[in-house]
């Protein structure tokens, strides 16, 4: 038999970070010689990082990218190691993956397929590789094969389908599974998504059975430039199944996953699926003098499944999508934490929703890093020790909450409306997971400015006439004090907006808007609800429930504004959050208009009154398309699935528009001629 060790590298990186991007790259080869691997995958674009957006042109990026790629040729010594990077050929710029061999630069592959939607831009920097073209690159005065390219490495033939190459239908592992391939390595660069993981390893199980070849998948992993969170997926394949799959969402800067498997069987799979002969040409084969270690045939390779139990088990009760979003946005804020070198988190704590699972977030992300560094966690966090090392704590409950103290301020700030339920919700999450707490009272604050406005238009303000300015100068005056702390702290200040309130506007700007990330803006509320209640009574897997969010599921969500004699709720200001969140998909994920929304609300929700249903369907339009310039100044949130509201990422909309007039015209007749008008 022969057989061989594969390895796919899921890899933290950062745009620009050219030394510390090379130094991940040569630690995930140090690893995987020590883990006996001959052929390595590395994330794609991952010498100069994914996001560097309209950087990627520049002439002394493109030169810094090269000259990276020549630095870890040593580093590739006794592996033949694939990393990515932007190249310039002619007058274009390529998405291109080069293979290093045994401390020699061999070759580079250009992307054939770009992503152009939602997150991704590819096509404004990158162009298209045209199939079967090949050429030579001048890299650093050296002319080496470049385009749509095979490698032999004693024998064995490694081809490439980087990242979007494996989601379209032209895939190009068919033509390389026609021409003769072993192995076909994808390095990738794919935002997560919920559920994407079983889509990802249906491509790479199925490219792997029809071309009858082994496959190598490797992802990158974290917050890497701000707005995606990448899960550091890494899968290998072969014909008769999944090899080997690594964890996600880790916080580790590198990790390499390996797996074995039989080149034999593989040969023995292609003569019985491949149905025509490879097609006999070898123009565009690079042949590398580099005897690929084999891997003694002692034993038959078993699988490798290095994954979480919550993934690799989620029929015993495992909640997969609510895991996915814990460890998603942790390690999402924890990134951010890091790369902007701040000091910590500062939350405006309302006692609500919104706020306490933004709390319950930034210390469960302390406590994953804890759970995975042990006493190295600060050092990790980039926190400045109060203490000397030796003088941490060692228990990990104790570590996690002096670092949470450390890392995460809330602030509780009242107004005249604020009731005791709110507060004592507010006080004892921050208690609960040990973070700093402060009380402010800013009613003097309001009461100041409602003087002022009243000195300026000669009366006084009443809630008959002046309902939404006076519940937003208590929101807005909240901004200053907690900005203040933020600046004092060199700490991030965390806007608490989550993804339906930011599609109706039903957000204070520069109020409870205000901060520089906002990590559950691309989340809905009646999810983030469901997640609270599975946070109180079940919790992360390792790190179980947060009972002290009990206090916040009893209450009805409410922006305490108004007097409590109006029983302001934001489900009365509004519509029930289910509705909401049912609307938006309709109108935004599945671009429908309002008549065909309210046909379909009517068939999925009989038992609401159609003319309410008309009534909660006109009013989304009506405050969606009022609202985008309040969409566009939001700060930068976390991509969680493909039904992002984000204009600057994902789904963009005019600022000004007709706002839908003729369409809800529409609905009002039918509504009307339906008899359901009230």
């Amino acid at each position: 038999m022969q057989r061989i060790r594969l390895g796919a590298a899921a890899l933290n990186q950062t745009p620009l970070d050219w030394d510390g991007n090379r130094d991940r790259i040569i630690a995930a080869c140090e690893e995987a010689r020590r883990q006996g691997v001959a052929i390595l995958c590395c994330p794609e674009l991952s010498i100069s990082g994914y996001g560097c957006e309209d950087a990627f042109p520049a002439a002394g990026v493109l030169e810094t990218a090269a000259a990276v790629l020549l630095e870890l040729e040593e580093a590739s010594r006794g592996l033949a190691v694939a990393v990515g990077l932007p190249v310039r050929w002619e007058s274009g710029v390529y998405d291109a993956t080069a293979l290093l061999v045994d401390g020699q630069l061999a070759g580079l592959v250009a992307k054939q397929h770009l992503a152009g939607e939602g997150l991704h831009y590819e096509p404004r920097w990158f162009r298209r590789w045209p199939a079967g073209q090949r050429r030579n690159l001048k890299i650093a005065g050296r002319q080496v094969p470049f385009g749509d390219l095979r490698f032999s490495c004693g024998g064995v033939r490694i081809g490439f389908e980087i990242c979007e190459d494996a989601w379209s239908a032209d895939r190009p592992g068919s033509r390389l599974a026609a021409r003769g391939i072993d192995v076909i390595l994808n390095p990738s660069a794919s935002h997560f998504a919920f559920g994407k993981e079983k889509i990802r390893q249906r491509f790479v199980l199925e490219g792997a059975r029809a071309f009858a070849t082994a496959y190598v998948y490797a992802n990158l992993l974290g917050n890497e430039a701000g707005r995606i969170v990448y899960d550091g997926s890494t899968l290998i394949a072969s014909p008769v199944g999944l090899v080997a799959a690594g964890r996600r969402f880790c916080f580790a800067d590198s990790l390499v996953t390996s797996g074995v498997v039989d080149l034999d069987a593989i040969r023995l799979a292609q003569s019985r699926f491949l149905q025509q002969s490879p097609v006999l040409q070898d123009d565009d084969v690079v042949d590398c003098d580099f005897p690929v270690p084999f891997v003694a045939p002692d034993s038959p390779p078993e699988p490798v499944d290095r994954r979480d139990a919550w993934e690799c088990r989620p029929a015993d009760g495992r909640s997969v999508k609510e895991e996915e979003f814990t460890r998603a946005v942790a390690l999402g804020l924890i990134d951010s934490l890091r790369k902007s070198r701040s000091g910590g988190f500062v939350v405006s704590a309302s006692g609500g929703a919104d706020s306490s699972a933004v709390i319950a977030l930034v210390a469960i992300g302390v406590r994953l890093v804890v759970r995975e560094y042990g006493a190295a966690a600060a050092q990790r966090l980039g926190v400045r020790a109060e203490v000397a090392p030796d003088q941490m704590p060692t228990d990990p409950e104790q570590l996690t909450r002096q670092l949470v103290a450390q890392l995460l301020t809330c602030v509780y700030q009242a107004t005249a409306y604020s009731g005791a339920v709110t507060r004592e919700a507010a006080r004892g999450m921050a208690a609960a997971v040990g973070a700093t707490y402060h009380e402010f009272d800013v009613d003097p604050l309001v009461q100041a400015y409602v003087k002022l406005a009243e000195a300026a238009i000669g009366r006084s303000l009443d809630w008959g006439q002046d309902d939404l300015p006076l519940q937003n100068i208590q929101a807005r005056v909240r901004a200053p004090g907690v900005w203040l702390l933020a600046n004092l702290k060199n700490a991030l200040l965390v806007a608490t907006s989550n993804r339906s309130e930011a599609a109706v506007g039903y957000a204070t700007m520069d109020g409870d808007t205000a901060g520089g990330i906002a990590p559950i803006a691309g989340i809905d509320k009646a999810f983030l609800r469901h997640w609270l209640i599975w946070l109180e009574k079940q919790g992360p897997d390792g790190l179980g429930p947060l009972p002290a969010v009990a206090a916040v599921n009893a209450q009805q969500p409410t922006a305490e504004l108004r007097p409590p004699a109006a029983g302001q709720t934001d489900e009365a200001d509004l519509m029930p959050y289910d509705v909401l969140d049912r609307i938006e998909r309709y109108a935004i994920r599945d671009r429908q208009m309002p008549l065909e929304i309210w046909q379909q609300l009517r068939a999925d929700l009989p038992d609401e009154s159609p003319g309410r249903l008309a009534a909660w369907t006109a009013r989304f339009f009506q405050l969606w398309s009022r609202n985008q310039w309040k969409r566009e100044r939001l700060a930068p949130s976390f991509h969680l699935d493909d039904e992002s509201l984000d204009p600057r990422a994902w789904y963009r909309f005019p600022i000004l528009s007709g706002g839908f007039a003729r369409e809800l015209r529409r609905l009002r007749d039918a509504a009307a001629a339906d008899g359901s008008d009230g």
